[in-house]
């Protein structure tokens, strides 16, 4: 059910004086901010408010918050579970003008950004002094929306996803308040740990407005390579192996054979054949590296992997994480016009030979295109479905599929979303997956937000969507 219009018109009634042409209300633009990256079906917001700062979140969350009007938090639009979309219109709130850059600290290896600050605007700025941010999910999201979504990507397997590096938030509450999660500590033991409670929650908990992270040294020495090999079973294999052997790798990403013939043609790699393929890239000093080298080669080797193929130069590297990174795009180009579901799998990496393998296997029984890439390290991959979007009963083939995949990832261990979050797409496997415990999610969505203005629709199935209304101790602490 859509926002009364009665309560639109008077939350934007109220907002007109102080934002002025910072309020749109036009088609184009509503329609922009109502459909997500890969997809173009548009569920569109009644109004985009562009905020400056975090005392504009903490107006309009006031306004939404009187007239029981919907909040959908908006940084670039990169998610892929509908995060953005607005099911029950409302106001999107788009952060992208707070990108300021509050404050850098060498020494401590930590910096303060606003939510609005992409994470290449991040890394430019810190460069010159011999630090980076390490999260890569490929699209350049925002800071805050990678931390909504708990967003990780190819660098992961190494240094983490956001809810390793995420040292504290500001959030503006459903209620309005400001309040300030965490410290620059690397570990407390001070209370409730609110800063992974909101790094995740998708906007359902608060808007989060500043971040407070963690940033490392660049490597004295970063090597990249690619591997190729017969068969899926035996690539992954070799990851599995790897890791188990302790080895610290930067990243290790899959590309099966499908997907890897797809990107040789768009991103125009040389010297290299339509095969099962792992891209490497290994930090560290000189010593460290050499010895990860020679053990990653020796296992490889011992799998049927051909020789390690290098690219030791920026330039060379560059192209490589590159051509990674395009595989969406590459994997479109497959068939034209089509459109894609992206899954989200992740398992514990002794299952992941037999999940990859599962996946083909289903894709195939569904007569559908569907090339796999993966940031195989921490056992996450992604089957990219396409599907042409004239044809209904293609589409539901395309969407049980997705849910196929993620249904073996939960019989194996594992979890329906390992990095794009839940949004509107994966809210049926919710249950499944957490059981009893969603019951504990929905009382902390009734407890924070109990009236279910704060990017309503998402995360939580259909069942525990609308808590109802009502006091409750942590409202009142809260709200004063």
């Amino acid at each position: 059910m859509r926002a009364d219009p009665k309560k639109v018109e008077a939350v934007l009634a109220s907002l007109r004086p102080n934002f002025g042409e910072r309020l749109n209300i036009t088609q184009s633009v509503r329609e922009a901010h109502g459909r997500r990256e890969g997809m173009h079906d548009v569920m569109a917001p009644d109004a985009v408010v562009y905020v400056n700062s975090t005392a504009d979140v903490e107006r309009v969350v006031a306004a939404c918050r009187d007239h029981c009007v919907p909040i959908i938090p908006y940084g670039v639009g990169t998610s892929l579970e509908g995060q953005v979309q607005a099911p029950h219109g409302g106001v999107s709130l788009d952060l992208s003008n707070m990108d300021a850059i509050i404050n850098v600290s060498g020494d401590d290896l930590d910096c303060r950004v606003e939510a609005g600050v992409t994470r290449e605007r991040l890394n430019a700025h810190i460069r010159d002094q011999g630090l980076f941010f390490p999260l890569d999910p490929g699209a350049n999201a925002t800071l805050g929306g990678m931390a909504a979504t708990r967003a990780s990507g190819t660098n992961a397997v190494r240094y983490g996803t956001m809810r390793d590096v995420t040292l504290g938030l500001t959030v503006v509450t459903p209620h309005g308040n400001v309040i300030r999660t965490g410290s620059r500590a690397l570990k407390s033991s001070a209370g409730y740990d609110l800063t992974r409670l909101y790094v995740g929650s998708e906007g359902t908990l608060g808007i989060i407005t500043e971040l407070q992270l963690r940033l490392f040294g660049v490597p004295e020495v970063i090597a990249a390579a690619m591997c190729q090999f017969g068969d899926v079973a035996s690539a992954v294999q070799a990851v599995t192996s790897i890791l188990q052997h302790g080895v610290q790798m930067a990243r290790i990403e899959f590309l099966d054979r499908l997907q890897m013939g797809a990107s040789i043609r768009h991103s125009k790699l040389e010297g290299l054949e339509e095969r099962e393929t792992l891209f490497l890239e290994f930090h560290g000093s000189p010593r460290a590296v050499d010895e990860q080298i020679a053990l990653v080669r020796e296992i490889c080797a011992s799998f049927g992997g051909d020789e390690l193929k290098w690219a030791l130069e920026q330039e060379a590297r560059t192209k490589l994480w590159t051509a990674r990174h395009n595989a969406y795009w590459a994997a479109r180009s497959l068939r034209s016009g089509c459109e894609s579901f992206a899954t989200d799998a992740c398992v514990p990496i002794s299952s992941l030979p037999t999940c990859i393998l599962e996946a083909q296997r289903a894709a195939e029984a569904a007569g559908l295109t569907a090339p796999i890439v993966g940031h195989v390290g921490d056992g996450n991959f992604h089957m990219l479905v396409l599907y042409e979007p004239s044809d209904p009963a293609q589409r539901a083939r395309a969407e049980a599929l997705t849910d196929q995949i993620a249904r073996i990832a939960l019989a194996h261990g594992g979890t329906a979303t390992g990095e794009h979050g839940v949004g509107l797409h994966k809210r049926n496997l919710m249950r499944e997956e957490h059981g009893a415990a969603i019951e504990v999610m929905a009382a902390l969505k009734a407890a924070l937000d109990p009236s279910n203005i704060m990017n309503p629709g998402k995360i939580l199935p259909d069942e525990t969507d609308l808590p109802p209304a009502g006091p409750s101790i942590i409202v009142r602490g809260l709200s004063g």
